[in-house]
């Protein structure tokens, strides 16, 4: 059963009416499947014949380097999408997917936004959803922002301000557990639980679970 809720928080159906998010998934042709947790959304090889919008759970994007380093390059939670560039210009590049939570995904084809049918709502999806593409850009340049950082705490000090600047809170859960953390920084888990209890110890974050609370001064 469609999760309309979830579906409707996704900036590509975000603020449609029940009959045109309906309308909507007919033109993507979308499908639901589910994934148990550390299950293979996408092998490295294979190509992406759909990109996917996540009802439940959460998914992270790997991609190994030329040592074989895992490293992360997205994550997805409840609607969220992924692999829309991948799934539209249909590149067999060598990343991978995984089920990090048991998690329900909503499988939509693009093939329909190449065609200029003319039609309204073939016009809003095609918007919508180079709007994504524009806000995949400004993740990346994000990423790169983290990267260039010198220090695991400036790094992590640069992505916690993007979180609570995105979430408009500077309390927010880490959309990604501590591993996937270390690997989107580019560093180790043991390195980064360190620099997490020394920057909680000189009272720049406080930390509870998974909720980061960012201190001003």
């Amino acid at each position: 059963m469609m999760n309309y809720s979830v579906i409707n928080k996704s900036k590509l159906f975000q603020n449609m009416s029940p009959d045109d998010t309906k309308q909507a998934l007919a033109f993507f042709s979308a499908k639901q499947e589910h994934f148990a947790k550390n299950d293979i959304v996408k092998n490295r090889d294979a190509r992406l014949t759909a990109f996917g919008l996540v009802l439940s759970g959460s998914i992270t994007v790997y991609m190994d380097d030329f040592d074989g380093n895992c490293l992360v390059m997205s994550s997805a939670q409840a609607s969220d999408t992924f692999g829309e560039s991948l799934c539209f210009l249909q590149r067999n590049e060598p990343v991978y997917i995984v089920a990090t939570q048991n998690t329900d995904i909503l499988w939509l084809h693009c093939d329909r936004l190449q065609d200029d049918c003319g039609c309204e709502m073939s016009c809003e999806l095609r918007n919508r959803f180079i709007s994504l593409l524009a806000n995949r850009a400004l993740d990346m340049n994000n990423r790169i922002q983290v990267l260039s950082k010198f220090t695991i705490r400036d790094k992590l000090i640069t992505y916690f301000s993007q979180c609570a600047n995105r979430t408009k809170s500077d309390t927010f859960v880490l959309p990604m557990d501590r591993a996937s953390l270390a690997a989107y920084i580019g560093t180790e888990r043991s390195a980064l639980s360190r620099e997490l209890s020394k920057m909680q110890k000189d009272n720049i974050i406080h930390i509870n679970k998974n909720t980061i609370t960012l201190i001003r001064k």
